[in-house]
C-alpha cells in the first residue's frame, strides 16, 4: 500500500507542477497583450488629442481667412471710394489752375469797370433830387481814395463800388424828413425838409406859411401855392413818423 501511495504522491506533484509550469508559460502572452493594448490606447488619445488640436488650428485658420476676406473686400471698396474722391478732386484742381490763370485777365477788366461805375455814380448824384447831397458826394469821393489803396482787394473794392450802387438804389423808397436853409430872395430861411423817395423833395418854412418844391428839370426850388402848405406838412409829418402815410395832393415832375 505504501508503494502506491507514493507512486500516486508523486504522479500528483508531477502533475501540479506541469500544471504550475502551464500556467506561467500562459501569463506571459497575456501579460504581453494588456501591455501592447494599453500602448495602443496611450498612443491613440495621444493621436486623438494631436487631431483636436490640428482641428482647432484648422478651424482658426480658416476664422483669420475668413476675416483676411472680408477685410479685403472691404478695402477693395474703400479703395474704389479714395480713387473717387482723388479724381474729383484732381477735377477741382484742374479748375481752379484755369480759374487762376484767368485772374489776371479779370481784373484787367473790373478795374476799368470800377472806374466807370464810380464816375457814373457821381454823375447821377449830380443830376438827382439834391437831399443829402453832401454826404453822397463824400461817398464817391470814399471810393476814389479805396480805388488808389494797395492795402484794399479789388474785390473788396467792387464791394464796395456795389454797396454804394445799393444805397443809392434804396433812396428810392426812402421816406425822410430832415432841417436846413433855403435861400429865397436872398434871404436864408429855416425850413423843414420832406421826401417821399424821388417822386418829391419839399420844404415848408417853420412859420408854415410857405412851402417850396424842387424842381429837378430847372435844378430850383419852387414855391408853392397856400393849398398845398396842408399838404406838404402832412409829408413831413409822415416821414417823422407823426403821422400814418396816406394820400396827398403834390406836384410832381416826371423823370427824363
Amino acid at each position: 500500500m505504501s508503494v502506491k501511495i507514493r507512486k500516486s504522491l508523486v504522479a500528483t506533484a508531477l502533475v501540479g507542477a506541469f500544471a504550475f509550469a502551464s500556467s506561467n508559460v500562459i501569463a506571459d502572452p497575456l501579460n504581453d497583450v494588456q501591455k501592447a493594448g494599453l500602448q495602443i490606447q496611450t498612443a491613440a488619445v495621444k493621436s486623438q488629442t494631436k487631431i483636436d488640436n490640428v482641428y482647432g488650428q484648422t478651424q482658426e485658420l480658416l476664422a483669420e481667412y475668413r476675416n483676411v476676406v472680408d477685410e479685403s473686400e472691404l478695402l477693395k471698396v474703400y479703395n474704389d471710394h479714395v480713387a473717387r474722391l482723388v479724381a474729383d478732386q484732381n477735377a477741382q484742381i484742374e479748375s481752379f489752375d484755369r480759374q487762376i490763370a484767368t485772374i489776371d485777365n479779370t481784373k484787367q477788366n473790373v478795374v476799368p469797370l470800377m472806374y466807370r461805375m464810380i464816375d457814373t455814380l457821381e454823375q447821377f448824384i449830380k443830376a438827382d433830387v439834391p437831399f443829402n447831397s453832401d454826404n453822397r458826394l463824400a461817398r464817391v469821393e470814399r471810393l476814389r481814395e479805396t480805388m488808389v489803396s494797395s492795402s484794399v482787394t479789388t474785390s473788396e473794392k467792387f464791394r464796395q463800388v456795389l454797396e454804394a450802387y445799393t444805397i443809392e438804389a434804396a433812396y428810392s423808397s426812402l421816406v425822410a424828413a430832415s432841417q436846413g436853409t433855403l435861400e429865397v430872395d436872398g434871404k436864408s430861411i429855416n425850413v423843414d425838409f420832406g421826401q417821399l423817395g424821388r417822386i418829391t423833395y419839399v420844404a415848408q418854412s417853420f412859420d408854415l406859411k410857405h412851402a417850396w418844391v424842387w424842381d429837378n428839370n430847372t435844378k430850383q426850388w419852387k414855391k408853392l401855392g397856400d393849398e398845398y402848405l396842408k399838404p406838404v406838412k402832412e409829408v413831413i409829418r409822415m416821414a417823422r413818423k407823426q403821422a400814418t402815410l396816406e394820400l396827398v395832393k403834390l406836384p410832381i415832375f416826371g423823370a427824363e
